[in-house]
């Protein structure tokens, strides 16, 4: 907590005038075009369509950077806690320019600004108003859940910042939104449901797969749904009414998932019933909807894996397939660490708690929309067409497209440290995901899965990967053997580094495999978990 023996509330330090006065005027002559469009138009469609069509994607990031820089001056004058997170790393907003602020503000995250101060220190003024005002909690995916305080206001941005791209990706028709994301204090839940209420019927039912099968049969096949949870809950539910018999094939299905990376592998799956199927990228410690992915942004991601030399280009040389989506850059302004860290500045004056330079160490890059399209011209490739490539389309053919909008691109493969390591190579939870769901009779039983370093027999520490299966016994000794060898072959393939382990040292690279009954072994706390754990 903030020691004012020691670091007084910079609201009466003396020294704080002339950076109050900047802010002051900040507030009065930037970007008040842009901040008068928003609040007598809100955030209709038809015109934040236009915006990003029409104005230059050059206008577009110049105008979020200085809505970052304001968002960042703001802090520095009116939130106690970071005022003090400043003073005592002898930083002293005061002596600086109001433009450029930020490249001289230091990181945040958990460990250095959330631990040290309480939710009100962290709030502009140093308190929080009663009415309308929310506390969400996190998951405690990184050990202990967080809670995290949002005014009323930011929540009807972000609330309108995912029916935008609903909008977008969904069309203008009517929709009956089944969610099956958990409900309770945790943010994506009921906040999703706010997002979809403005597109039609919603339905907060969580993940429970008897409950939406019983809707679906009482409305019956004459709507189109939306229905939206965590990734392998949509592969269950399809794969629960797969064994009741239900008539998929007669319902126009719409997919949204989020909380967690999904791989094309996956998708594809989920194509067979689902028309198309779209995943949002948020985190509880910024807010929900800071990206989402479209139909350019997923023919993207599917080119990424048809073409390692593509990937290699635009992403760099990190294995593992990144998952793509498009942002609006006027909300949120993302910078990249020469770790490949995201940072991420809320460039926003309606959030109760500001987030500046904010690093929840998710690694991925961002790319303007100009620099992709030049890049994939010089394979041969139209970033505007792209759609129209087989190698975007799907297991029943092309995906659903609409007109491209040139937003910028966000990529992101995960935490930096969500890997296990054999001898020297690391092995992302991502590939043995792909390898998985690519084969067919696994994908069909498979509900989740684990991957650990375990000692073999020998002691030698090997991969192993459990895998929770509605029928362990239909997994005979002899497919997990072959299993072991597939994944083997198909890691080789897909990691560099796993490739020259595996020439070194090949008996520790063979994944040890084993099946576990639904909610047994590894997966026996499962059931009290928002999310699955891929590492044991």
């Amino acid at each position: 907590m903030m020691d004012r023996t020691n670091h007084p509330s910079r609201h009466t330090h003396p020294a704080r005038a002339p950076a109050a006065a900047s802010v002051g005027l900040l507030r009065t002559l930037w970007l008040t075009p842009v901040d008068v469009a928003f609040r007598l138009l809100g955030f209709r469609y038809t015109w934040m369509k236009a915006l990003f069509t029409w104005t230059p994607p050059s206008v577009l990031r110049l105008t979020g950077r200085l809505r970052a820089e304001r968002a960042a001056w703001r802090a520095t004058t009116d939130v106690p806690a970071y005022a003090d997170l400043l003073a005592s790393r002898g930083i002293d907003p005061s002596t600086m320019a109001p433009l450029g602020i930020l490249r001289r503000l230091p990181e945040t995250d958990k460990a250095s600004y959330i631990d040290r101060y309480s939710i009100e220190e962290r709030c502009v003024g140093g308190a929080f108003p009663f009415p309308g005002t929310t506390i969400d909690e996190s998951s405690g995916s990184t050990g202990r859940p967080y809670d995290w305080i949002r005014s009323a206001r930011e929540r009807s941005v972000a609330h309108r910042n995912i029916g935008f791209f609903a909008r977008y990706c969904f069309g203008p028709g009517p929709l009956i939104t089944l969610n099956a994301l958990s409900m309770g204090a945790w943010a994506a839940g009921i906040n999703m449901s706010l997002g979809m209420n403005r597109h039609g019927v919603v339905k907060s039912i969580g993940p429970d797969t008897a409950r939406i099968l019983t809707t679906l049969r009482t409305l019956g096949p004459g709507y189109h749904y939306q229905i939206g949870g965590y990734p392998p809950f949509l592969k269950h539910l399809l794969d629960v009414g797969d064994a009741e018999g239900f008539p998929w094939a007669d319902y126009d299905l719409l997919g949204t998932v989020g909380g967690e990376g999904m791989t094309e592998e996956l998708r594809d799956y989920l194509l067979e019933r689902f028309r198309c199927v779209y995943s949002g990228y948020g985190a509880t410690d910024l807010e929900v909807g800071i990206a989402a992915e479209t139909p350019v942004s997923i023919a993207v991601r599917r080119l990424l894996r048809a073409r390692p030399d593509i990937r290699a280009e635009v992403v760099g040389d990190d294995p593992r397939l990144p998952m793509v989506f498009q942002f609006n850059p006027l909300m949120h302004w993302i910078e990249v660490t020469p770790e490949r860290e995201l940072v991420f500045t809320i460039s926003r004056l309606d959030l109760l708690s500001p987030r500046i330079r904010y690093n929840i160490h998710d690694q991925g890059g961002v790319l303007p929309f100009g620099r992709l399209e030049a890049i994939l011209r010089g394979f041969g490739y139209d970033l505007r067409t792209l759609g129209d490539r087989e190698e975007t389309w799907g297991p029943r053919g092309r995906l659903p497209g609409v007109d491209v909008v040139p937003l910028p691109f966000l990529w992101v493969n995960g935490r930096k440290d969500a890997t296990i390591s054999i001898m020297g190579s690391n092995i992302y939870p991502e590939d043995v995901e792909s390898l998985l769901y690519g084969q067919p009779d696994i994908a069909r039983l498979l509900s989740s899965f684990q991957l650990r370093v375990a000692g073999d027999a020998d002691g030698t520490p090997r991969p192993a990967v459990d895998l929770e299966v509605s029928d362990p016994g239909a997994l005979t000794a002899e497919r997990l053997a072959t299993l072991a060898v597939q994944l083997q072959e198909g890691m080789a393939t897909v990691n560099r580094d796993y490739r020259q382990s595996l020439s070194e040292f090949p008996a520790a690279l063979l994944p040890m495999v084993r099946a576990h009954a639904p909610g047994t072994g590894p997966f026996a706390a499962d059931a009290h978990r928002i999310k699955q754990r891929r590492l044991a």
